[in-house]
């Protein structure tokens, strides 16, 4: 069959405007104000709302979350599936990003925050899926269960049968999908949220020197909080429960840090509440009271240096902590820096303090 020219003409103009206008629009989406865009979407009006008041308003919502044609076909569809699910009346009502979502999410950060992305990776929190479930000392040891997923893949949508096999404690042990080997089973949005209250970095006011010290805000606080998998919500470390940490009937002083509390979520004792038991390291003996970040680094979760903050060569003792048979030197020491006491470094008795001369 044979095209006639003034058909074929009305068909390529026709197919030029669809391309200009569809063009037009894509580019306007993506170039206009989150208030004329996004935000037209009841949705997304809550999150657009905290992001107008957050550190990140500056940046439009594509620097982040991408657009309709940046990962190809895939986002195509993903955004595509947005629409058939609000005018079918066939999703949730509430837009949650899935994992891969989360770890595209995570590259995106690192653009901003390198050194932080860095730390994070050279730390135990950058642990993949493989190095977590495809233990073997730890599955014979323990039996995988839906709880490993609370602190480990708190994205993971699946249940734990659906990303392990066997769920036993005999192996051997595979991944249902093998492309989730390297993926990191603790991403950025595990301990923080993109859309959260907040200002942007500002120069100090140089001009008046007790502000730069005494005005300054303390970080840490408000950009830290808890994902939690069951209610798929952050939660601030204020709203959590100050641990009850027990060594025998002796109650153990727990420092009243909020950001110990996050970490409490993960690193916590038994049903108990016994010191040292399950995954506690609640510092006890000569470093009770402390809280986690008085040693650990919060991203990288290094502690190499933190010795030297407090017993320099110059402290009272005169020793350098560094070469002590502790933790800080050597992994399988006895006196391990959690629950080191002085007794166990001094049996003949604890020396009386030496005054300067």
């Amino acid at each position: 069959m044979k095209i006639a020219p003034a058909s074929l003409r009305i068909l390529s103009v026709t197919l030029i405007v669809l391309f200009v206008a569809i063009g037009g629009v894509y580019y306007y989406w993506n170039a206009a104000s989150p208030r004329s865009t996004c935000e037209s979407c009841h949705e997304i009006e809550s999150s657009s709302d905290m992001w107008a008041h957050s550190g990140h308003r500056d940046f439009s919502c594509r620097e982040c979350h991408g657009t309709a044609l940046s990962s190809g076909l895939h986002s195509l569809k993903e955004k595509g599936m947005m629409f058939v699910h609000h005018f079918t009346g066939t999703g949730s009502g509430r837009i949650m990003l899935d994992e891969q979502q989360v770890l595209e999410m995570t590259g995106n950060c690192r653009r901003c925050h390198g050194a932080e992305y860095a730390r994070w990776l050279s730390g135990g929190h950058s642990a993949t899926y493989a190095a977590i479930f495809l233990n073997d000392k730890h599955n014979a040891a323990e039996q995988l269960n839906a709880d490993c997923l609370r602190c480990h893949g708190m994205f993971y949508r699946g249940r734990i049968q659906d990303l392990v096999t066997p769920v036993s404690q005999k192996g051997p042990w595979k991944l249902a999908a093998p492309g989730q080997s390297n993926q990191p089973v603790i991403p950025c949005l595990t301990c923080h949220k993109i859309h959260l209250a907040g200002s942007p970095a500002v120069p100090a006011e140089y001009a008046d020197p007790a502000k730069i010290f005494y005005g300054s805000r303390r970080g840490g606080l408000s950009t830290l909080l808890l994902y939690d998998r069951y209610e798929k919500i952050h939660v601030q470390p204020s709203a959590l429960p100050l641990l009850k940490v027990r060594e025998g009937k002796r109650d153990v002083k727990v420092s009243d840090d909020p950001r110990q509390r996050v970490c409490f979520q993960c690193h916590a004792p038994n049903a108990f509440h016994q010191a040292g038991t399950g995954d506690d390291r609640t510092p006890r003996g000569v470093h009770e009271g402390l809280s986690c970040l008085s040693c650990h680094e919060s991203h990288s979760n290094e502690s190499r240096q933190s010795c030297m903050n407090c017993h320099p060569a110059i402290s009272n003792c005169g020793l350098d902590v560094t070469k002590m048979n502790t933790t800080f030197l050597e992994s399988r020491s006895p006196h391990n820096i959690h629950f080191v006491r002085c007794i166990d470094c001094h049996a003949k008795g604890i020396p009386a303090r030496r005054r300067p001369k």
